[in-house]
């Protein structure tokens, strides 16, 4: 189980995203606690003056809204009952257990999953505290209710199946905004970049962009933002919807602060990412573009080479999908940029042309090279030619080998 805990000063625009999710039929509201009647015959209203009810009691807090989300394991399958016994022990034990709290089942993504709506001002106007209340309370619940519910482990290899729920987006499959939030929120959760054009890598990856627009335009030069689908050939599509539309508000002002945190904390998978690298130049003589390619993304990583309009290559990023982490070639060093690797790459290539003519002119055996896949690596061998000559060499060799180890007979002396 993974837990998401967010705060901030909305509850109507907390309750208005489940809400909505509801109308189109994407979410389920199946508990409501410490309210009066129960969950299906609560009207919007209903909801929205309990809480308020409870925040009028402390005007002066600047943080009043708790919006939670427990995520489970794609393969788990739990019915209303013990979902709502999961939520309800969730909220006992980080401290919420007294509080008026909303219960959705989300059914937007492969994955079932809650999201929790409360407030954290209390009968009385004193505030709950939340100070690290998703690092500490929740990891304790999270780890407590995953034994005791017998639910997958965050973290574990069983796990791994969320990474698969990210699907890409197709124009007209679902609904636009509905899909452009999904998958804004999960890259934003998953990777750390430190720029807008770190942020597009990875989103292009799933049809989607952030774009600002063409400079001098009045959305670029007062920073906006807005996120468009693509269709197969990167071409946008469709209606771009606002950043400040989406759930996340994932404005150009909002993911300034990430950009920061991401390029401090994605420093921690840069010695692996250089080590692939550096890998690929010893598991082959083959140094070639697309082998390059097939080989980064055999350990989960994504080479995006960046060309003109002439082909010419002039930027390269390195999408870690295993470790959730963005960089820019020339950020790993000069020997990572891309026309670093090109280089070395035409220069394998000016080489293998020198090679084939000395195969052709017979000074040199020609060789070929595989990639094993299971293995993760290349192997090498001689060509179907050589082999065929051993198959004659040996057919030739094998009388000559017998009648040479023969025992010779001693003569017999000559009878007198």
């Amino acid at each position: 189980m993974v837990c998401k805990v967010r705060s901030g000063k909305n509850i109507r625009g907390a309750l208005n995203y489940n809400e909505n999710k509801v109308k189109e039929g994407a979410a389920e509201c199946i508990g409501a606690t410490n309210f009066v009647g129960q969950a299906q015959h609560l009207r919007f209203f209903d909801k929205l003056a309990r809480f308020e009810h409870l925040i009028e009691r402390n005007a002066r807090a600047k943080t009043n809204t708790v919006h939670i989300s427990l995520n489970f394991d794609v393969g788990e399958k739990l019915n209303q009952n013990k979902l709502n016994a999961i939520a309800g022990t969730y909220m006992d034990k980080i401290g919420f257990g007294d509080q008026p709290y909303l219960v959705y089942v989300h059914r937007d993504a492969a994955h079932p999953h809650l999201h929790i709506v409360t407030t954290n001002i209390q009968e009385n106007g004193k505030r709950i505290s939340i100070h690290n209340l998703g690092k500490n309370q929740s990891e304790v619940a999270r780890k407590e209710i995953e034994e005791k519910f017998g639910l997958v482990k965050a973290g574990s290899k069983q796990n791994q199946a969320f990474d698969r729920s990210l699907n890409k987006a197709v124009y007209g499959k679902s609904e636009t905004k509905r899909t452009i939030n999904n998958i804004v929120g999960e890259v934003m959760r998953r990777y750390r970049f430190a720029s807008l054009a770190e942020f597009n890598a990875v989103l292009r990856q799933y049809n989607v962009m952030a774009d600002r627009g063409k400079e001098g335009m009045t959305m670029f030069n007062k920073n906006g933002l807005m996120y468009t689908m693509l269709d197969s050939r990167g071409n946008k599509i469709g209606v771009p919807i606002k950043a400040s539309a989406l759930y996340l508000k994932p404005t150009l002002k909002n993911l300034s602060g990430q950009f920061d945190l991401g390029d401090l904390l994605k420093q921690t998978q840069k010695e692996r990412l250089t080590k692939i690298i550096d890998s690929f130049f010893h598991a082959t003589e083959r140094h070639t573009r697309v082998n390059f390619c097939d080989y980064m993304n055999f350990y989960g990583v994504n080479a995006m080479f960046r060309e003109n309009k002439d082909g010419k290559v002039y930027g390269l990023t390195f999408i870690d999908n295993k470790k959730g982490a963005v960089f820019n070639g020339s950020d790993l060093g000069k020997e990572y940029s891309g026309q670093a690797l090109i280089k070395r790459f035409d220069n394998w290539t000016a080489g293998e042309k020198e090679r084939q003519q000395r195969v052709d002119q017979g000074l040199e055996c020609p060789q070929f090279e595989k990639y094993d896949h299971s293995q993760g690596n290349w192997i090498q061998g001689i060509t179907q030619e050589f082999l065929d000559l051993m198959k004659v060499e040996r057919y030739y060799s094998e009388p000559m080998n017998v009648h040479f180890n023969r025992k010779r007979r001693k003569r017999r002396a000559p009878s007198r």
